[in-house]
Order: structure tokens, then C-alpha cells, then sequence
């Protein structure tokens, strides 16, 4: 009798401390792509008079949050993957397959190292529509 067993390929399996690390420099990209907007809220909207307004201070305060929160989940994940077994591994391969911007899905697939990855300064109409 033969059986026929399928023989599965092994997954490209990476160190979860990696992974983490990783996932800890994107966060620190988006809250300074966060950060990036109060200044140019400011410009665009009048500068000190933006401030007066309760409704607008409400916005400032949000983003201000978004970047702690941000900044905050980095430095827990950080911290963590420091307590991490370097030999824990953990296969990426359907988590990218769910990232739609693919400049992140490189990075988080660690096929470049990168610090803020945007720039700082876009041509006048310049940007992306989603």
C-alpha cells in the first residue's frame, strides 16, 4: 500500500523579536507623521488665532493624544520584546499579505531598513489619493 503524504514546505518562519522591533519603528513613523500636522494646521489655519477656538483645541489635543498613544504603544512593545526568547519564531507571510501600503508591508517584512521614511517636505500639490 502507498500513501501518498503531501509534503508541506516549510513556512519562512522569522524571530518574533525581529517581527516586534520592526513593528516598533513603524509606530514611531506614524506618530511623527502625526506630529507633522499641528505645525502645518497652524499655517494653514490662521496660526495663533487657531488656537482661540475651543473646537480647534479639541483637534490640536486629539492629534497631541494620537502621537502619545502612538509613541506609547511602541515603547510597550519595545519593552516587551526585550523578555522575548530570540529563538521564537513566527511566519509574516498572511499578516503582510493584509498590509495595503506596500512601502510598509517592505519594511515590516524587513526588506528595508528605514527611520521616517517620508519626507519632510512635499512639492506643492503634491500627494496621494487613496
Amino acid at each position: 500500500m502507498t500513501v501518498n503524504a503531501m509534503t508541506e514546505q516549510p513556512s519562512p518562519a522569522e524571530a518574533l523579536p525581529d517581527v516586534l522591533m520592526r513593528i516598533v519603528s513603524e509606530l514611531h513613523d506614524v506618530a511623527y507623521l502625526i506630529e507633522r500636522i499641528e505645525p502645518q494646521l497652524l499655517e494653514v489655519g490662521g496660526g495663533a488665532e487657531l488656537l482661540n477656538s475651543p473646537e480647534s483645541m479639541k483637534v490640536m489635543q486629539g492629534i497631541d493624544l494620537a502621537v502619545q498613544k502612538t509613541r506609547g504603544l511602541a515603547e510597550f512593545i519595545d519593552t516587551i520584546t526585550g523578555e522575548i526568547p530570540p529563538d521564537w519564531a513566527v511566519d509574516v507571510a498572511t499578516a503582510l499579505s493584509l498590509v495595503k501600503l506596500s512601502e510598509m508591508q517592505r519594511a515590516l517584512g524587513g526588506a528595508m531598513h528605514h527611520g521616517n521614511v517620508q519626507p519632510l517636505a512635499k512639492a506643492a500639490g503634491d500627494f496621494d489619493f487613496f
